[in-house]
Order: C-alpha cells, then structure tokens, then sequence
C-alpha cells in the first residue's frame, strides 16, 4: 500500500520550477512552498518574487518566505503544514530541526553525479574543467553540504557544443523526472539510499566569483574555450582588451579554437571586419559573441562593424 504524501517543496530560481511543476502535473499534494524573500530587481528596484513563488501563486498554493529557518515562528508555521516529506531544489543549507522535521526525511536534488561536484556550481563546472558526462542525483539531507545518503542518480553526456545554459536546461528537465521516480519510491518504502563512497581526489563546485569569471589568456587552448563554455550565458566570461590607452570590459559568450602553430604573444589581438582572434598557446580563440560595455550581446562581426582597433591591441 502507497504512503500518502503530504510535501513541502523548498526551492528559489527557475531551475525547481521544474521539479515543483512536476509534482503538480502528477497529483501530489504539496501542502507548502518555502522560498527566497522579494528582491529588489530591475531598473526601477521594484520587490519581485522568485520564480518559484510566481510559480506557486499561479497555482494557489501556500507560500513561506522565511528571512531565518531557525526562526521559531517560522518552524511552528510549518510544523503546522503537517508535512511527511521535504524536498529541496537550489535553496540554500537547512538548520537540523527543519531537515530532520518529517517523517520521511528531507532530500534535495543535486546537478551533478555525487560525491564529485559538490556546492554551488556543479553545471558551471563540470564544463569548465572539460567533463564529457555529469548528471543529476536525489540524495537525503545530513548536516554538511551534498553529502548525505544518495537515492537515486541518472548519467547525461556533456556535448562539445555544451554550454552551462543548455546544460542546466537539459539537468533541469533530467532532474525533475529523477524528483518524481524518488518521490515513487518513497511513497513505496522501497527506497535503499546510500553512503557516498568518494574515490580519489574529489571535485569541488564551490560558488563563483566574478574573479573566477576572469580569462586567463596563458591557459591552454581547451581550458580557455571551455572556461567561456562553461560560464555562457552566465555569470559570463570575461577580460579586459587594450587599445593604446583605452581599457575596454568585454564579456564574452561564444568560442571557437582554432589550433595553429605562431609566434605571436599571448593574448595578442588579430581583427579584421568579419573575425576577432586572441593568440593562445598553440593557436588561437576566435571570438563568436561578445559584449561591450554599454551594449547588448552581439555576434561579432556584428561588433566589428564599428570597432576599430591597432595592431597594438591586446587582452589583459
């Protein structure tokens, strides 16, 4: 006989949304949604919800927007929702009394195969460091980060044409339906979760900055062009180009490689009206979209149209 489930889903961007809609769209009944409080966004800084909260109001269900999980207003607030079972997609660490609150525990959704890519930024790195595989894992919550007992996992190949946007878009879809074959099997109590059993050095997905962000242009040719892959369409690549005394911000979106022998310098700057190359070790980085400051992304010969730049210029 089936467990009647009562959930309570915790989760802020776009990427639960998919995994709380799914729940939906198979009938369970989710009696609560915990969510990041309104931020101040846009031009204007007007207070908007997070994805998730515009999700659930669309269909009328109960939202809380705790400012301290530890709050006791809060956890007698949901104590009240009587919930058996927690799940928790890209929100942030819970005190124990709230994990450990329902019958049939709390487990969270990770985009990555466990134990490699814990934190923050699994999608983002597992293309940076040039991963041809990842995925998505169900594991139940303990007291530290990602590393409780893991449910269920489902493998993805990472293409070379990869980005984290079309990577995360492609683990979201993977993960909600990965939340509702673990969700089954509680519901079953046939469920045999376990240990995470690390081999060798682990790799880390700890949160990135905007220093992080930056290009090394000394890197190699793959580490380069897997760094702007890895960080498109955010938080972005980035560096800075010099031409004579003007110091231009540059984000850049899109790469190519280009593998040629040279004798340029590092980080040099070939521009015609149709391409835009960096020399690198053992070639070349073609520039396929980029962002100068004050404009929007744009291909860039698109760019290239109105630039003009000496043989002097160069990234830093």
């Amino acid at each position: 006989m089936n467990k009647k489930l009562r959930i309570v889903f915790m989760g802020t961007p776009e990427f639960a949304v998919a995994t709380l809609a799914k729940l939906c769209e198979n009938g369970y009944e989710v009696v609560g949604v915990i969510t990041a409080p309104d931020r101040p966004a846009g031009r204007g800084r007007k207070l908007q919800g997070s994805a998730v909260k515009e999700y659930a109001e669309r269909k009328g269900l109960k939202i809380l927007q705790p400012t301290n999980l530890k709050n006791e207003q809060f956890l007698e607030e949901l104590r009240s929702l009587r919930a058996n079972l927690q799940i928790v997609v890209a929100f942030r660490m819970l005190p124990k009394t709230v994990w450990s609150m329902p019958e049939y525990g709390t487990f969270n959704l990770h985009a990555s195969l466990l134990p490699d890519y814990r934190g923050a930024a699994p999608i983002n790195w597992a293309i940076i460091n040039g991963e041809t595989k990842t995925g998505a894992t169900t594991f139940f919550i303990d007291d530290k980060i990602d590393t409780g007992k893991i449910i269920l996992q489902d493998e993805c190949e990472i293409t070379n044409d990869d980005t984290a946007g079309t990577l995360h878009d492609r683990l979201m879809d993977i993960g909600s339906k990965l939340v509702i074959k673990t969700v089954k099997a509680i519901e079953r109590g046939n469920v045999e979760a376990k240990k995470q059993m690390p081999k060798g050095k682990l790799k880390q997905a700890h949160k990135i900055h905007r220093d992080t962000c930056e290009i090394d242009w000394n890197s190699s040719l793959n580490d380069i062009h897997n760094h702007v892959r890895g960080l498109s369409p955010y938080p972005t690549a980035w560096t800075t180009l010099v031409d004579g005394d003007n110091r231009s911000f540059l984000k850049i979106y899109k790469t190519v490689k280009c593998k040629e022998v040279h004798n340029l310098k590092i980080g040099s700057v070939i521009a015609t009206k149709k391409e835009l190359k960096v020399a690198v070790q053992n070639g070349f980085i073609e520039l396929l979209e980029i962002q100068l400051p004050g404009k929007r992304r744009m291909k860039t010969n698109e760019v290239l149209n109105g630039l003009e730049l000496s043989k002097s210029a160069h990234m830093s």
